[in-house]
């Protein structure tokens, strides 16, 4: 009887070189940007998931592709510094929408949208994590069901309702989109770009051909005035925060000083 033959499969180490882990680099920062639209923290997570793969090269068992180990490691990454959006969609409420014999929607005008990259990743950042995961890897990056549910740590079921979920968001998700351009038909530059901008237009770090076009934004948008004004009523009553009275203790600053001089 071969020597591992005698040792578990659950407790067998599966070595791989550390070279193997560049071939995997595109496909895991197409996951991750495709499920935090950030480049940056998407280079981040890449980077974390190799570091943390090679600390944790003893747990790596063989028993899935290397692939599918190292996108289960982004995954969890993702999950622990994803924070909820006000702008994703409830997939309750979505469910429940689909649940009614009278929901519909306009396909072509959804297709159109979908057919538009802008449009699909905008779609596809409105849907809650697990389910945007679950959409991306299975429909993008062509993953199996069961793939899916090992990246997810669940069950292949579970797997299979979060894409049934997720893909019904995504309908739902483009649906809203296209309402929403409608009624701001003739606004300049879509709510989330000025929205993001409006933090640097407030400090005057925009260049001065963006501030214009967040201004013409603001001028005519019917939702980001207000959020702006309360942009702006926060950050001056923050500012009223400081206190020219609040001073360090002398015994405290003596100690410091003490400590710094040594």
């Amino acid at each position: 009887m071969g020597l591992d033959r005698c040792v578990p499969a659950m407790n067998r180490t599966v070595r791989f070189d550390p070279e193997d882990l560049k071939e995997h680099l595109d496909v895991l920062y197409r996951y991750a940007l495709g499920a935090t639209r950030n480049p940056d923290l998407a280079a981040d997570i890449v980077q974390d998931t190799v570091v943390r793969a090679m600390e944790r090269r003893e747990q790596y068992r063989g028993d899935a592709p290397l692939q599918h180990w190292l996108m289960r490691i982004a995954h969890n990454m993702i999950v622990d510094s994803s924070r909820r959006s006000i702008r994703e969609v409830v997939v309750e409420d979505v469910e429940e929408k689909w649940h009614d014999d009278t929901y519909t929607v306009d396909a072509e005008a959804i297709v159109e949208r979908a057919s538009t990259r802008a449009e699909l990743l905008d779609a596809l950042a409105r849907l809650p994590f697990i389910y945007r995961s679950a959409v991306m890897l299975h429909d993008v990056e062509g993953l199996r069901a069961s793939d899916v549910a090992a990246v997810h740590d669940i069950s292949v079921p579970a797997a299979k309702q979060r894409l049934r979920r997720g893909r019904m968001a995504m309908v739902t998700a483009l649906d809203q989109g296209h309402k929403r351009r409608i009624a701001t038909k003739g606004v300049p530059m879509p709510c989330w770009d000025a929205r993001q901008y409006v933090s640097d237009y407030l400090n005057g770090d925009l260049e001065r051909a963006t501030a214009n076009i967040v201004e013409a934004h603001l001028a005519v948008c019917p939702t980001c005035p207000p959020l702006y004004a309360a942009l702006v009523g926060v950050n001056n009553e923050l500012g009223h925060l400081r206190d020219p009275n609040a001073v360090i203790d002398p015994g405290l600053e003596h100690r410091i000083r003490a400590i710094v001089e040594t």
